[in-house]
């Protein structure tokens, strides 16, 4: 977590942040960002990550950021992406489900072969695939709890664009941006972690 990953982190926030589409909205979605901001702060020194979890983090919450900005549904990126394949929607919000299996499995991964946790690959693999899961069933409970308690805010935060099986394809995304994840990048995190 050097200068330039803060200053990058803080600028993208503050553009973020540089009225958003709706502010109640912003805040729900860069919240996560902010959290693995404080979380990475303070435990920078005890617990450093590896290069490739940083750069990992850094991109995951730019991908809230963006979402938050505009809400996810107006990502204008993903309008273009819509244009270009001919999809009937906004598609801005699987990528920040993907980045939420790919990400998050790779943390796991460090965590649990740093702490030691389950030194047997296959166990391993299918336990952080199956944490993945847990943590994206988890989002979308909370997405659900926050559209109960806010109708205002719920249809921006929720960013299902009509598509009945939104909740669904997200856990899905989720799952195979964790198998991804792990598959790819497995070996290249391995020789990271043996320079630690």
């Amino acid at each position: 977590m050097n200068l330039i990953w803060q200053g990058l982190f803080w600028l993208v926030l503050i553009w973020s942040g540089w009225q958003p589409f709706d502010r109640a909205t912003w805040v729900l979605e860069v919240f996560p960002a902010l959290l693995a901001w404080a979380i990475l702060f303070s435990t920078r020194r005890r617990f450093p990550l590896t290069p490739l979890l940083y750069v990992l983090i850094l991109l995951h919450c730019i991908i809230l950021m963006v979402g938050g900005k505009y809400t996810y549904a107006l990502v204008p990126a993903g309008d273009w992406v819509s244009e270009l394949l001919g999809w009937s929607r906004n598609n801005y919000d699987k990528l920040g489900h993907l980045a939420q299996g790919f990400v998050p499995a790779m943390v796991a991964r460090e965590l649990f072969i740093r702490l030691d946790v389950v030194a047997d690959k296959g166990w391993r693999f299918a336990l952080i695939t199956l944490s993945v899961l847990g943590i994206s069933a988890a989002y979308e409970l909370i997405e659900w709890w926050v559209a109960l308690l806010s109708e205002e805010a719920a249809e921006s935060f929720l960013g299902t664009q009509g598509y009945v099986w939104d909740t669904q394809s997200d856990m899905f995304m989720a799952l195979i941006g964790a198998i991804t994840a792990l598959l790819l990048l497995g070996k290249f995190h391995d020789r990271q972690l043996a320079r630690r």
